[in-house]
């Protein structure tokens, strides 16, 4: 077999284990820039970033093709295949070219990367021996030779290195909790001792090696490891210790064992979601040029921590839209990311978005929490907490923030963190005086290009000797352009895609040209670029540029490949045809794989060219479409939810939707969380252009979806979106299902007087309707709404009218979720035989209709019964269920509470190190989720379990 190695110096080799030259240094980059996505498609401009990052050759992309050749043909030259090919023929490495750019089709565990992430998955699995576990994860960190892509320059081998280090460190730290989990101290003890000499700030290396000594009996050897790593941290960076090392440090001198923490046990997604160290910073664009002064003005940004190692730095650049602000800004960033070790994070704040309203600094902050690893269910629901939240994490860290496209300084001040390691890099359109005078901020303005680097520009991007050949026509086109990046970027794509054009011609069409876009900026814009805009709409194909004037009226930042091609009426292959040709003319973005989006100034104006260049019939047929396409996808994700209701009247789509299909339901919760700003604005656009019904439905197909990540504000803005398109000659459903939703979101802000009000609207709506099943889910919902303000004889009442109510239907799902709310409030209120007949009849009906979390909230229920009817050990088993069953479907918000009822049952069954461990658990979970009054409640319980302890 042969091998493909980057776990040290990048080499091949072949079947007899003899090293295969895979030749210079760029050439080895382009090897392993292919093989770090073996199997799969790596596009041109991938490659490109990731060879030569910012640093471009004049001809970047015949050098990438010159180097992809030489890989193709050391690949053929190869002595053995890799396998064999189901007809049995020999199988050689393919370096194969598509649409998708370039995929080398290799076996992935022939590439010892790969095959280092494989065995420590697989070592992860929770049904793992331990014996296996330390096994595969052996195996797999005997892959590493060294440094990894040793010898490769640029930014990208620099961030992957970076990467796979840490991934290296983690598997190392899973092998020696195994290991320890086994009783082989000294195994660790020797590993740790000299990885900790080499790696002497690696906390998770100490803390494996003080647990290894406690547990050998070397307890003062432990101790001393801790002293040295605090001196080192101290003198080093000027921070203290983790809180784990803190904890076994604890351990160790109050003379308790330290056991590791499961981390061998985690899944790869949640073992991943505490190493989070967030990349945002888009692409920067190709071909960037001047602005020398600028850049030594945001130079001086790192060295004015020094000047002022108090003051948080900020920077403001701003000019007027397409200036390029962005295009420096990130320039600067990615030049800059080695002195932001914990991650940039990047926000457009859709500051001038023509479509679309200024973002919501709430929704720029939840963004930035779930990027540091936040679960969006323990996201605070207030700015302020959102805000306390975020400062909180970046409080020990080095990070740049980047605010691109601010409107105002209301959007910037909530995100501004109150770390001065962190830098804060803003553009926008205004000034932002205000920040300047109370924040410290400092200006940045923006011009035009001088003359000199707007020729640079051509001369890089085209090449000097076409430059050259036509000097009248160059002087032109930069004359028209008038230092524009972004007119200038639209120039060199419409000449790069057609080398023999002359650039004489393209400054006569430029100077021709007309457009009815008359502003561009909302103050007082130096220029325009009118005229270079309709000439690079003169310039497309009908379909391409019906794809651009369609895509100026769509709702929403961005948009993907399935929603475009319903919104134009297009098969996949031609829409992607038509994105090419947008792209190349730089009238499109796409700025993550399958993500499109327009600068807004070019939506401007494609918008008003879909007003005048499109029927009125055309333009609202693609718009209903497109709204249709975010409806009727979200509606397909209820079912892998375990929520099958069909929101009222919702019919077939309409001819040219073409609905997105998902799987599993990671599936649909993923993309659900990525289109939330698209299905926002669908909604919007949908009650703008009066198509109410749509309006409505949109509120059913999310509920669940807001209800499982704790979206309380954005569902009650969608529910009272729904109350105001209600109409009094809209059907009684439709109010009725309207005020159930408002009434039921209600409760879960807090507001239980508007709650109540809804839901008994609601109630009396159905009651006139004469709809039982809907009756019976109504109070449930009042019961749960009076159940969170502890009024349980009412509580109680309306799950027993919910239970009434479904002898006359048959709805299973309401009606065992009826039968263990009755049990539920009977218990509370110490009806316990009572009780525990309704919730084992709940429970018979959702295992026989397999409703896991429903399942899981009866577990719940009968633990409680058990509990408070002196059956412990039974309550332990229903409670332990229970947190599983919750966790597996992502719960964790409810197994808190779970833990925390099963600290009693084992404080209660005499305990007390069992009942310790599980309210460690949930005092954990609930700070984790941000429940601090829970959180203090458990640790007081904590506390009495001490003193009980030492009396």
């Amino acid at each position: 077999m042969t091998d493909f190695l980057l776990l040290g110096t990048v080499e091949l080799r072949g079947a007899d284990g003899a090293a295969v030259d895979p030749g210079p240094a760029k050439q080895r980059t382009v090897l392993a820039a292919l093989l770090a996505d073996a199997g799969r498609w790596v596009t041109a401009e991938t490659l490109i970033d990731r060879v030569w990052g910012q640093d471009l050759p004049a001809q970047v992309r015949p050098s990438l093709y010159a180097h992809i050749a030489r890989v193709r043909r050391t690949l053929a030259g190869m002595a053995a295949p890799l396998c064999e090919s189901v007809d049995g023929a020999a199988a050689r490495p393919q370096l194969r070219r598509g649409p998708g750019g370039y995929l080398l089709d290799v076996p992935p565990d022939r590439v010892d990367v790969h095959r280092f992430r494989q065995l420590v998955e697989q070592a992860r699995g929770a049904d793992r021996a331990l014996a296996e576990r330390v096994a595969m994860l052996r195996e797999a960190l005997e892959l590493w030779r060294g440094e990894p892509l040793a010898e490769l320059p640029g930014a990208w081998a620099q961030r992957t290195r970076h990467s796979w280090q840490q991934q290296r460190i983690e598997a190392v730290v899973a092998w020696a909790d195994a290991e320890f989990l086994m009783g082989r101290h000294a195994e660790v003890i020797g590993a740790m001792t000299g990885l900790l000499a080499e790696h002497p700030l690696v906390e998770p290396f100490a803390v494996a090696l003080m647990r290894a000594l406690h547990a050998a009996g070397r307890g003062p050897e432990a101790l001393a490891c801790y002293a040295d790593l605090r001196n080192r941290l101290v003198e080093e960076l000027g921070a203290d210790p983790g809180a784990e090392v803190q904890q076994v440090h604890q351990a160790i001198l109050r003379g308790e064992a330290a056991l590791p923490a499961a981390r061998a046990a985690l899944p790869p997604a949640e073992a991943a979601q505490t190493q989070v160290v967030p990349a945002q910073l888009p692409l920067g664009a190709a071909g960037f040029t001047g602005r020398e002064e600028e850049l030594a003005q945001l130079d001086a940004i790192l060295a004015a921590d020094a000047e002022w190692p108090a003051t948080l730095v900020i920077s403001t650049i701003a000019g007027a839209g397409g200036i390029g602000k962005t295009w420096l800004a990130l320039y600067w960033a990615h030049r800059h990311t080695e002195h932001f070790p914990d991650g940039q994070l990047f926000v457009d704040l859709l500051g001038f978005n023509p479509s679309m309203p200024p973002m919501e600094p709430t929704t720029a902050l939840r963004g930035f929490l779930e990027a540091l690893g936040v679960a969006p269910s323990a996201v605070p629901s207030t700015l302020h907490g959102q805000a306390g939240l975020y400062r909180s994490l970046l409080a020990d860290k080095r990070m740049l923030v980047v605010l691109d496209n601010a409107g105002s300084p209301d959007q910037i001040v909530p995100l501004l963190p109150g770390n001065p390691n962190c830098v804060v890099l803003i553009t926008s359109r205004r000034k932002l005086t205000e920040l300047a005078i109370r924040h410290g901020a400092r200006p940045i303005a923006l011009e035009a290009l001088s003359p000199a680097d707007s020729r640079r520009v051509l001369d890089t991007r085209l090449g000097t000797t076409r430059t050259a050949a036509e000097p009248d026509a160059v002087d032109e086109l930069l004359a028209l352009c008038d230092g524009y990046p972004l007119a200038l970027g639209i120039i060199v794509g419409r000449a790069a895609c057609a080398p023999r054009l002359p650039l004489a011609r393209l400054a006569a069409e430029l100077r021709e040209s007309t457009t009815r876009l008359d502003v561009l900026d909302d103050d007082t814009p130096t220029a325009s670029l009118p005229k270079v805009l309709s000439w690079s709409y003169n310039a497309l194909a009908p379909v391409q540029a019906r794809l651009f004037a369609l895509l100026g009226l769509a709702s929403g930042p961005d948009i993907g490949l399935f929603a475009l091609a319903s919104l134009a009426d297009l098969p996949g292959p031609t829409a992607r045809a038509a994105l090419r040709a947008l792209e190349s003319l730089h009238l499109i973005e796409q700025y993550e794989p399958g993500r499109w989006r327009m600068h807004d100034l070019v939506r401007l104006y494609a918008a008003d060219r879909g007003r005048q260049d499109l029927s009125p019939e055309d333009r609202d047929a693609a718009l209903r479409r497109l709204i249709e396409f975010y409806l009727h996808t979200t509606c397909a994700t209820r079912p892998l939810m375990q929520a099958h209701e069909s929101p009222p009247g919702l019919r077939e789509p309409i001819p040219g939707c073409r609905p997105q299909r998902m799987t599993t339901q990671a599936e649909a919760v993923q993309w659900l969380a990525g289109e939330l700003p698209n299905l926002l604005a669908a909604q919007s656009l949908a009650a703008d252009q009066g198509w109410r019904q749509l309006v409505w439905q949109f509120v059913w197909s999310l509920d669940h979806f807001h209800s499982l990540l704790g979206h309380v504000r954005d569902r009650m803005a969608m529910c009272r979106a729904a109350l105001a398109a209600l109409d009094p000659d809209d059907t009684l459903d439709v109010h009725v299902m309207v005020h159930r939703q408002l009434g039921h979101a209600a409760a879960h802000v807090g507001a239980h007087e508007e709650a109540t009000k809804h839901l008994m609207h609601a109630l009396s709506l159905a009651e006139q309707a004469d709809d039982h099943g809907t009756q019976a889910r109504i109070h449930i919902s009042l019961a749960q709404a009076y159940g969170q303000q502890d009024h349980l004889p009412p509580a109680l009442d309306h799950a027993t009218r919910a239970l009434q109510l479904h002898q006359r239907v048959d709805q299973p799902v309401t009606k065992a979720t009826a039968l263990n709310s009755v049990g539920w409030y009977s218990a509370r209120l110490g009806r316990y035989d009572q009780a525990r007949a309704h919730c084992e009849a709940a429970l018979k009906l959702s295992r026989r209709i397999r409703h896991d979390s429903l399942e899981a909230d009866i577990l719940d229920s009968l633990g409680y019964i058990a509990d408070h009817t002196g059956h412990h050990l039974e309550a332990v088993d229903h409670y332990q269920l229970a947190a599983a069953r919750y966790r597996a479907l992502g719960g964790d918000y409810w197994a808190a509470d779970t833990l925390n009822r099963l600290g009693y049952a084992y404080h209660a069954l005499g305990r007390p190190d069992r009942a310790r461990i599980t309210w460690e658990e949930a005092a954990a979970m609930y700070r984790d989720q941000h429940r601090h009054a829970l959180a203090d409640r458990v640790q007081g319980q904590l506390d009495d379990l001490e003193l009980a302890g030492a009396g």
